[in-house]
């Protein structure tokens, strides 16, 4: 017999625990309150005699108290129920003090492999964690239901976040409006700061206005650079209006003021990266920072566009320089670049600027690619107009809005408020292949989930706009008055709440025994359980007037912590369960042999189906000196699915210099190939994680999915 414990582990039953859990209760009664240790034995016996081959710890202890009742053993069940009590009371304690000693001493894998661009032994880093495992001590001691704590622990489910979530006023992702803050001005730290003049300033205060909304929120933050370029006419105009009092004649004032506008572009994005990279806010880490680069979000303004999208382009191909100087892949900003009519054409006017993404791609891993096509197919607002826009952070896109106010498309100024991921594995393990079981698990636990976001939004709906003013009444995401509620933000489509979920591929593996890549039975099966997800969204929207929306769930240190629940309830499962890792959303599995056309384009019609977020990539070799494959790639991209991105290599070995691939050994194990050198410190490794990229090392179960990851590109011919 099996006991599940608390936190969802799995350990073989053990008689002894109840001899010794009943004789200490005995110890505190007298006389004829006491049980015999015949009569202990019985209920051993009772226990045993059940046959379960698995069996709750809590079952078990509810069995004894009634067992003592029966015995008519009345102060004894009391104090069994009181040290049954004391001990949950210690446990808790414990969990949290453990938590926090491993935190401290910087030994535990957990924590140092928890978030691949946070380091755990940084103080500010620590700060942010300490606060964390609080928060998540009160959120499930306090907040939530015993039933959402256990569904979470076993894997069930993921309840998001819980580290952030005992305060009511933190949301998880957006689109920051810089327009409004830029154009009207804005207040950081109760500092008022006006309409910029000049290029190198608004993107400098942009840093400063990301570092201070991204303080206030824990996802990930986007903002685009069609708000700057009118800053870059400013800068023109005042060069040249300069040259012009010097008496210049305007043809050769225009030219001076070409040269120096383009220089102000070079220091104001190097500026911009530089604080985007060291600055560190409340969160312990730098701005989970997305940048959009969409040449359609302006007429007007389109030429001093493209010199900006040209510059972050080329500084992010030179990269970032490291401790030893030697310029790397880095983290963020990520680049977002929206493939359109006048870009992806080799004839067309800004063609230039896609080749150059294309080599900065097969450098640096970014930027990932918007089909500006597919995506006005699928995002159709209520005017039936189709919109483009940049998702939030890596892959969080909001639903399609239109403005009541002005009959117009909104999208800056939006957020997300959380996510709760189902498993969609555990759903069809615990079905063992029945069918019409399959379907009434996946109806319970979608409900879970339904109550889980529920909570979410309640939660977040108490808050005020005086809890994060950068927010909700200085033109982050609102103008909000002094005290005014946010409860508004949160229905009629402003704002959307994610429903998660993960292992598509092993769900549909085990109940069809088909990969869902089959064009068959398995994709068949695939698509009808990705439709029920939306189904279900949709009905709850319906109801609640809340944007509940599909999302293909990152879950960069989920997966493994998923994997191992689902071996401890189910063992190993040959081709489910025998990995250290789960796939992630809709994805072909990192083992499964496909092309890189072929995976796109199927991808594609799992993607339509997660509109709340997710992106598809290929797996490639170094393709700098075949930038004519990574054109091909893009160009398919445009027509075929909406959001994609290529995953190159970017590494460094510090000891000795080798530029290329670092690879991972048999034990899991980072090591130069080179010199072997396994140090993580002077490894300089860049590997995108679940839409950015993580350069801080993963825990073992993301480390198997990467050392697994199969090529689907040959680096001969596309």
């Amino acid at each position: 017999m099996k006991i599940i414990k608390r936190d969802g582990s799995i350990v073989d039953y053990n008689p002894e625990k109840i001899r010794v859990a009943v004789q200490k209760a005995n110890n505190e009664v007298r006389g004829r309150e006491k049980v015999s240790k015949e009569k202990i034995e019985e209920i051993i016996k009772y226990i045993e005699e059940l046959g379960k081959p698995r069996i709750l710890v809590e079952d078990i202890q509810d069995i004894i108290e009634e067992k003592l009742m029966e015995f008519e053993k009345y102060a004894l069940a009391k104090k069994y129920i009181t040290y049954r009590y004391t001990r949950e009371l210690v446990r808790k304690a414990n969990t949290t003090d453990q938590s926090i000693k491993e935190l401290i001493e910087g030994e535990s894998e957990y924590w140092n492999n928890e978030n691949s661009n946070k380091n755990a032994k940084v103080v500010t880093t620590q700060r942010d964690y300490l606060a964390g495992i609080t928060s998540t001590d009160i959120t499930r001691r306090f907040l939530l239901p015993e039933d959402i704590v256990k569904a979470h622990d076993q894997g069930i489910i993921h309840f998001h976040d819980a580290d952030y979530f005992a305060q009511n006023a933190l949301h998880n992702c957006e689109l920051i409006n810089l327009e409004d803050m830029l154009q009207n001005g804005t207040i950081i730290n109760g500092v008022m700061i006006e309409k910029p003049h000049r290029f190198i300033t608004a993107a400098t205060i942009a840093t400063q206005i990301i570092l201070a909304v991204t303080s206030s929120s824990y996802g990930g933050a986007t903002v685009t650079l069609s708000h700057l370029a009118p800053f870059v006419r400013d800068s023109f105009n005042k060069y040249k209006e300069r040259y012009l009092k010097r008496g210049l004649d305007e043809k050769t004032a225009e030219k001076f003021a070409d040269q120096d506008t383009k220089k102000e572009i070079e220091d104001g994005v190097q500026t911009f990266n530089y604080q985007v990279n060291s600055m560190t806010n409340t969160n312990g880490q730098a701005p989970f920072l997305s940048v959009c680069m969409y040449l359609g979000e302006t007429k007007e303004y389109k030429k001093e566009l493209a010199l900006i999208i040209e510059e972050f382009l080329k500084q992010r191909m030179v990269g970032f320089k490291n401790e030893k100087g030697v310029p790397v892949t880095p983290a963020f900003p990520k680049l977002l670049y929206v493939l359109e009519e006048d870009n992806i054409k080799e004839k067309s006017k800004y063609w230039y600027l896609t080749e150059l993404a294309a080599k900065c791609t097969a450098k640096r891993l970014v930027p990932d690619y918007i089909s500006e096509k597919k995506m006005l197919e699928y995002k159709i607002d209520s005017n039936g107009n189709g919109n483009c826009y940049p998702c939030m952070g890596c892959r969080s896109f909001l639903t399609p809005y239109v403005d009541p106010k002005t009959n117009k498309p909104k999208y800056y100024g939006r957020f997300n408020q959380g996510v709760v991921t189902i498993n969609l594995v555990d759903v069809a393990l615990s079905s063992g292949k029945d069918l019409d079981l399959f379907w009434k698990v996946y109806e319970e636990r979608l409900e879970l989930c339904h109550r889980a976001l529920q909570l979410r939004h309640q939660r977040l709906s108490k808050a005020t706009s005086d809890v994060a003013p950068i927010l909700w009444q200085h033109g982050a995401l609102a103008r909000l008055e002094k005290g005014e509620s946010i409860h508004d933000l949160l229905h009629n489509g402003y704002s959307t709440i994610s429903l998660g979920y993960a292992g598509l591929y092993e769900c549909v593996k085990y109940m069809t025994g088909k990969s869902h890549t089959d064009n068959g039975k398995g994709k068949e099966f695939g698509l009808e359980v990705m439709q029920k997800l939306n189904d279900k969204c949709k009905e709850w929207k319906e109801k609640e007037n809340i944007d509940y929306s599909v999302y293909g769930t990152p879950i960069e240190s989920t997966t493994y912590k998923f994997a191992k629940c689902l071996k401890d309830r189910f063992g190993v499962v040959e081709g489910i369960t025998d990995r250290d890792y789960i796939t992630n959303s809709y994805h072909v599995p990192v083992f499964e042999d496909i092309d890189a056309f072929s995976k796109l384009k199927l991808e594609s019609e799992f993607q339509r189906l997660s509109p709340g977020g997710a992106i598809s990539y290929v797996e490639t070799p170094n393709l700098q000196n075949n930038i004519e494959s990574v054109l091909q790639i893009i160009k398919f991209i445009y027509d075929n699915i909406m959001y994609a991105e290529l995953n190159t290599k970017s590494d460094y070995c510090q000891k000795c210099g080798f530029d290329g691939e670092i690879l991972i050994d048999e034990d899991l194990e980072w090591y130069c190939p080179n010199c072997g050198n396994r140090d993580h410190n002077t490894l300089n490794v860049a590997r995108r994680t679940c839409g950015y990229i993580g350069s801080n090392f993963w825990n073992k179960g993301r480390t198997q999915e990467i050392k697994e990851r199969v090529l689907h590109l040959d680096n001969k011919d596309a």
